[in-house]
């Protein structure tokens, strides 16, 4: 069957609990492994503000997951996302080349850093050393 690389962020209400949402994502990540999906990649982003008030609410829970999987399972996670009265929102999206090589960048940690170059990095420690 054919396989497409995708990444969905929803956004849970700030109300539940440490252990609600645990369930929460669990519930979501067996919707995904049931329909035959592979979870690639998960992030926690944990309790954020959010840009405007959804349901008279002004912060959520966040969490990524970046799976594999049909073009189908796509339409039963999202509506799973609709059942469910703890999802505020919810995105998903499929990840092109370039964005597949982003996503493995970000989850190695390699994305938001600067390259320092061994030269420069040994100049610095070097004068770190005279001043001491």
């Amino acid at each position: 069957m054919f396989q497409n690389q995708y990444e969905t962020v929803f956004i849970l209400t700030p109300v539940l609990s440490e252990i609600q949402i645990k369930e929460a994502v669990e519930k979501f990540k067996k919707t995904l492994t049931d329909t035959g999906a592979e979870i690639v990649h998960e992030e926690h982003w944990g309790l954020r503000k959010l840009t405007y008030t959804i349901q008279h609410k002004n912060t959520g829970y966040y969490e990524l997951i970046q799976f594999q999987a049909a073009p189908t399972t796509v339409a039963l996670l999202e509506t799973e996302f609709k059942r469910d009265e703890r999802v505020m929102r919810y995105l998903t999206t499929r990840l092109d080349k370039y964005a597949l090589d982003y996503s493995q960048r970000r989850s190695k940690g390699l994305v938001g850093r600067k390259n320092v170059e061994p030269a420069t990095a040994e100049k610095a420690e070097a004068s770190n050393e005279t001043k001491a």
